[in-house]
């Protein structure tokens, strides 16, 4: 009778541990996808500042944004900067009017990313933890604004690709939910819609 009993207060143990481990990680999941989440949109974010920065630098070189990487990358790696001196005019008494001297070039790379040793400018296409790796959507055109053309530019990484290897069925929820809401399931820069080249991370 004692040992049928020891064998019931063993299973009864081993069901509460197993309870308890249950308890714990149902707990534990949404914590560590939350988290995990933020981890790695950090640096899907990253890259489309840096998207942003360099669109923002050929505009201004071109009149327009583009929607091809290559082009992109190799404005990034030849594309040249003016330097400008600016002074005040000394034939203005009023102070308020100034000369612009150009007094030498600087390189796209070293302008944007002179301060990050580690930065590849191959990687500004792919988003980050991606696999196999994957490029930004990317699109550039004009829209009516006033009646006048304005360019626009976006750049985009859908929850699917950066979130890879986690929980699919809270990826979906996820989804859902900026679905529901009208907003972008993912990380996206600028608008193919408005003249605006904000992120979306910036309007949560």
């Amino acid at each position: 009778m004692n040992k049928k009993l020891t064998i019931i207060n063993i299973a009864l143990a081993l069901l509460a541990v197993l309870f308890g481990y249950l308890v714990y990680n149902s707990i534990r999941q949404p914590v560590v996808f939350t988290n995990t989440k933020t981890e790695r949109e950090i640096k899907v974010v990253q890259n489309l500042k840096d998207i942003r920065s360099t669109q923002g630098l050929f505009k201004e070189n071109y009149n327009r944004y583009t929607a091809n990487f290559d082009s992109l990358i190799e404005f990034i790696k030849v594309g040249e900067l003016p330097v400008v001196n600016i002074i005040p005019d000394p034939n203005d008494t009023t102070f308020t009017k100034t000369i612009n001297d150009t007094v030498g070039y600087i390189k796209v790379l070293d302008s944007l990313f002179g301060n990050r040793p580690n930065f590849n400018v191959e990687n500004l296409r792919y988003i980050p933890f991606s696999e196999p790796r994957q490029e930004f959507e990317i699109q550039a055109g004009y829209i009516v604004r006033g009646g006048m053309n304005v360019p626009v530019f976006e750049a985009k990484a859908h929850y699917n690709t950066y979130l890879i290897g986690l929980d699919p069925q809270r990826i979906r929820n996820e989804a859902a939910q900026r679905e529901q809401l009208n907003r972008y399931p993912g990380m996206k820069v600028g608008s193919m819609t408005e003249p605006s080249v904000d992120g979306n991370w910036e309007n949560l």
